[in-house]
């Protein structure tokens, strides 16, 4: 089984990007990623209405850090301290050297290349630091521009769920997309 320290927290430094650890500073812009339908519109989670909601989101991702079940990096654009987004490794698996990536960004700074970026950085985080076998994304069937930036990175469809998550009354469709760390080009 693998066995996984986020301790001490690293910082994450990309050409353009400074990947960083969240804190309640941040709450601004973590309310405004997830209390944005538009960014939230192919995450089926409760949107943030009030600060107090989104402080609870940055303290569980705190949480998950300081227990090394999962860890999140705040994107800013370096000479930014403002988040743009948020990225990490959700849903480890240490028994299979596994882990789910997740990412979101505000709409304005969406297709300038940013989320690649992370992405890049974050997986190889994932298979040199953490020694992943393989990263997976699991992802709503609609969400091209997601499908786009992990076909970028070089993850591959390994399966369309048909109506297996329950959301507000709702089934989902779930496509998951994967990388092997033998398949990861730096």
């Amino acid at each position: 089984m693998l066995t996984i320290n986020f301790h001490p927290f690293q910082n994450i430094e990309t050409e353009r990007l400074l990947l960083r650890r969240i804190d309640q500073n941040d709450v601004e812009e973590v309310l405004a990623l997830r209390g944005n339908p538009e960014t939230m519109k192919y995450i089926p989670r409760p949107l943030a209405k009030t600060k107090e909601e989104a402080l609870v989101h940055i303290a569980m991702i705190e949480k998950k850090i300081e227990n090394n079940t999962g860890i999140n990096w705040g994107i800013t654009i370096k000479g930014s301290n403002k988040i743009i987004g948020i990225i990490g490794h959700y849903r480890i698996q240490p028994e299979n050297h596994r882990a789910e990536i997740g990412y979101m960004s505000l709409p304005e700074y969406n297709g300038k290349g940013y989320i690649t970026e992370a992405i890049k950085a974050v997986v190889e985080y994932g298979f040199e630091q953490m020694n992943l076998h393989s990263i997976e994304a699991v992802i709503d069937p609609g969400n091209t521009a997601s499908e786009r930036v992990l076909q970028k990175n070089g993850f591959v469809k390994e399966a369309h769920i048909l109506e297996n998550e329950l959301w507000e009354g709702k089934f989902w469709d779930t496509v998951i997309y994967s990388l092997l760390k033998r398949n990861f080009k730096k």
